[in-house]
Formats: C-alpha cells, sequence, structure tokens
C-alpha cells in the first residue's frame, strides 16, 4: 500500500497519523502547569515532477513533568470523521525535541509522492492531535491545524 492510500484509507477509519508535536513542561514557582499544545501549524506542498511533495505538522508541547509523546492523525474535512482520542492511540508519533525545561517542539513530516497526491480527497483536511505528559496526563486537540490539498 502507497503512502497516498494509507494516508486515505487510514483517515478514513481514523487511523492515520501525522504530525509533530512536543511535550515538555512549563514549571510556575508556585503552581503546576497543564499540559498545553500551543502554535500549531500544518503545510502541505503538493509534489511535482521533479520532486516528492510533503507534509509537515510542527507545534510546541509543554507540561510541568515533561512530555511522553505527541500522536497525529490527518483527516479530511469532507469524511466528516470527527475522531476520538481513543483513535489517535494508536496513529504515528512526531519527533520531539526539548527547547527547554518546560518545552518541547514536536514536528511530523510525511513523503508524498505524486501517486500519493493523486489518491488524497481534496480540499481542507484537519490534523487532530494527542499528546502525552510524563506524568500521564493527555490532551487532546480535535482540530490543531488544517491544510488545504488542490483538487
Amino acid at each position: 500500500m502507497t503512502k497516498s492510500q494509507r494516508i486515505v484509507v487510514s483517515s478514513l477509519v481514523g487511523a492515520v497519523a501525522l504530525g509533530g508535536v512536543a511535550v515538555g513542561s512549563l514549571a510556575m514557582a508556585s503552581a503546576a502547569t497543564k499540559l498545553t499544545v500551543e502554535n500549531g501549524s500544518a503545510r502541505y506542498v503538493a509534489p511535482s515532477a521533479e520532486a516528492a511533495g510533503s507534509l509537515t505538522f510542527t507545534a510546541d508541547v509543554s507540561d510541568d513533568s515533561g512530555v511522553r509523546e505527541l500522536k497525529v492523525l490527518a483527516w479530511p474535512a469532507s469524511s466528516k470523521l470527527d475522531p476520538t482520542a481513543a483513535e489517535l492511540r494508536d496513529a504515528e508519533s512526531a519527533e520531539c525535541r526539548s527547547t527547554s525545561d518546560e518545552t518541547s517542539r514536536c514536528t511530523y513530516t510525511l513523503k508524498v509522492t505524486q501517486q500519493d497526491a493523486a489518491e488524497l480527497a481534496p480540499g481542507t483536511w484537519h490534523l487532530s492531535v494527542l499528546a502525552t505528559a510524563d506524568d500521564g496526563d493527555t490532551l487532546f486537540v480535535p482540530r490543531a491545524a488544517a491544510f488545504d490539498v488542490a483538487g
């Protein structure tokens, strides 16, 4: 199965993972901070005859206990999927790198071939994420970012 097929098929069943987000910690002198996902952005570059395209998702994740992982799922808005946190548990993980004691930047990149792109549903796609902190706390963001696929 090609990556495009995997994206389309998995998205339709709520199992494609894309994305990158890091979970870190944001410690304050007197109060613990809650798990956050901020600055989420997605960029889709269509492939050309000369080069593959890509989908990249980046976000900053913070928590006072540290970051365990960030799961990402891309899905076409036209599918009306509305994925849940449970569906993201099996999604692919972003690569997260610490930017401070409290925060990590996570990035997920997927290479997209011309064949992959031809199989993607045109229109708006959403990225859902599930962040997990080292202490086990989780945060589900149903629409962390969006991108468009030309028809």
